[in-house]
């Protein structure tokens, strides 16, 4: 986000930034619930991790979701350990710019939250979202469980056949095994509540993805 070197593309494991050994620090409290942002994790509850550009409003478009319990953005699925947000801009972490939702599935089904991710964003573009573009801004599904990944396939699947139907390219998200979260800086936590009219360069496709009970993803 503003003026920051933009790199479309992955950089070798081998040519990676170093990084550190110890997490950069970050909010002890999420701003908006009051909640520990760390966890742990109560029983009961479950996680979820998502990739959809700009992760400040790609946060606040999942802790509005009732169900959601805790909210909060870093980066993932590079090679950089701990990076800054300085360094995964850079291009030379592979990081992306992800939200770690903890939820309650008995109040909002890992379903909902995929058709959130869905349409919140355009899954088309590659290594970007809008005028954001780099590694860190590209669409990513990173999984939990075996039915996370499941479910995440089928919705690809899904809403790539009504996205092709609308006269969009095919869907470029990546989706993987959930890889190891590393949290943001302070001042992004909850970004768009401590600044509510603070950038947001998301913008999705206007086609309802077609996520929930009935739907078959081989239809």
């Amino acid at each position: 986000m503003f003026g920051l070197s933009k790199k479309s593309q992955m950089p070798d494991p081998a040519d990676a930034l170093p990084g550190r050994d110890f997490a950069i620090p970050t909010s002890e409290i999420h701003f908006v619930n009051g909640q520990p942002l760390k966890g742990p994790v109560a029983a009961g509850l479950e996680q979820a991790m998502f990739g959809l550009g700009c992760f400040w409003g790609a946060e606040r478009k999942f802790w509005e979701l009732p169900g959601v319990e805790i909210t909060a953005v870093g980066y993932a699925a590079g090679y950089t350990p701990n990076p800054t947000y300085e360094e995964v801009c850079s291009g030379g972490t592979g990081h992306n710019e992800v939200v770690l939702v903890t939820f309650d599935p008995s109040k909002v089904s890992y379903d909902a939250l995929l058709k959130t991710f869905w349409e919140a964003h355009n899954p088309t573009q590659g290594m970007q979202q809008g005028n954001d573009k780099g590694t860190q801004y590209r669409s990513g599904i990173y999984t939990y469980s075996a039915e996370q990944k499941a479910a995440a396939e089928a919705s690809k699947t899904a809403y790539g056949k009504m996205l092709l139907g609308e006269g969009y390219g095919a869907i470029t998200t990546e989706i993987l095994e959930a890889p190891e979260f590393f949290y943001a800086e302070d001042y992004h936590q909850q970004y768009l509540a401590k600044v509510p009219n603070g950038y947001c360069g998301l913008g999705g496709t206007g086609v309802s993805c077609p996520i929930g009970v009935g739907v078959d993803a081989a239809e």
